[in-house]
């Protein structure tokens, strides 16, 4: 994966190219992208350039770069999950599909249906990987997938060589939620978005994404018309979907729309990419929205999402997160 192949972020690919041709490379970098939107081969072409076109960086088996992923227990590894013991089977997983997203990277590791985390043993592996010298004498890198995973414990355990890096020490992270990521951290990162390649051919929109934007619609229109009954009407739409894999997924939907209501609402529209059908549907939202409504409703989200995994009732689940948005405006 070189720079010749990635399509669109022109700019932010002639950015990157310039870090490693003038040796100007921030030691924390962190890439902003919706799920599944091109940052993972962003990050391959740029380590392909640092590390002088090695194909050990395309293999996925440089010696030193390491990659860290959310991980928990299942059917490929039964007790103390960590990022290493998955590899074999997160390397086909990034080679065949590099615009991968979160949920096909639990499908692949076996744990589909479960939340991973990024826990201690990670933060663990990467202090004492970074202790040791380059295998090959070159930078020493960490690609941490989804940095907002991180436990607290974690990412206290990182803070320091994040603040304070050792010599060559270079990492690469990717969110899809920057807010969540510890304060701390993302302040020491170079902040670079990764906008979906509108260049390349789209992904057709399966059903159920067709349906959740109907029912977010629906949803949201009800909250801005002051309208509870007709929110929890939604609610109760929620409720009936046919799993709670789907209610999880239209919670991950709502919670990159309810980004793009921030980011307009922010007055940073460069940063968003939207259809031009529902362009109308997102400006009229954020102009009608309380500035605060976007970051406390993805909270709820995050409460209905928790809830479903520990199999509360699905109509308590989606009552309560509908009357909530409707409280919030």
């Amino acid at each position: 994966m070189s720079f010749e192949h990635i399509i669109g972020n022109a700019e932010t690919v002639a950015a990157m190219r310039r870090m490693v041709e003038t040796g100007r490379v921030p030691h924390a970098m962190m890439l902003y992208e919706n799920d599944g939107g091109g940052a993972f081969p962003l990050v391959l072409a740029f380590l392909e350039a640092l590390y002088g076109g090695s194909p050990k960086v395309a293999k996925l088996i440089h010696p030193d770069i390491h990659f860290i992923f959310p991980v928990t227990t299942g059917s490929n590894v039964s007790s103390n999950p960590s990022s290493e013991a998955y590899m074999r089977w997160f390397r086909p997983l990034a080679l065949e599909n590099p615009l991968f997203r979160e949920r096909d990277l639990y499908q692949a590791l076996g744990f589909e249906g479960k939340q991973g985390l990024i826990a201690v043993a990670d933060a663990h592996f990467i202090l004492e990987t970074l202790a040791l010298t380059g295998v090959e004498g070159g930078y020493r890198t960490v690609v941490l997938y989804l940095p907002e995973k991180m436990n607290a414990d974690a990412a206290n355990r990182l803070l320091k060589i994040v603040e304070e890096p050792t010599e060559m020490t270079l990492f690469l992270m990717i969110t899809h939620a920057p807010e969540k990521v510890m304060k701390t951290i993302s302040s020491r990162c170079l902040s670079i978005r990764v906008l979906p390649d509108v260049a390349a051919p789209q992904r057709e929109a399966t059903a159920d994404e067709a349906a959740f934007a109907t029912l977010l619609s629906d949803l949201m229109e009800a909250v801005l018309a002051k309208d509870l009954l007709s929110a929890l009407e939604v609610g109760e739409s929620l409720a009936a979907l046919s799993s709670r894999e789907k209610q999880k997924a239209f919670c991950s939907y709502a919670g990159e729309a309810f980004r793009t209501l921030f980011l307009l609402q922010q007055g940073v529209p460069s940063l968003v990419d939207i259809d031009p059908e529902e362009r109308e549907f997102y400006e009229r939202m954020a102009a009608g929205l309380k500035k605060n409504f976007p970051r406390l409703a993805m909270s709820a989200l995050d409460r209905a999402f928790r809830l479903i995994e520990r199999n509360v009732n699905q109509k308590i689940i989606f009552a309560d997160l509908a009357n909530r948005l409707y409280t919030l405006n």
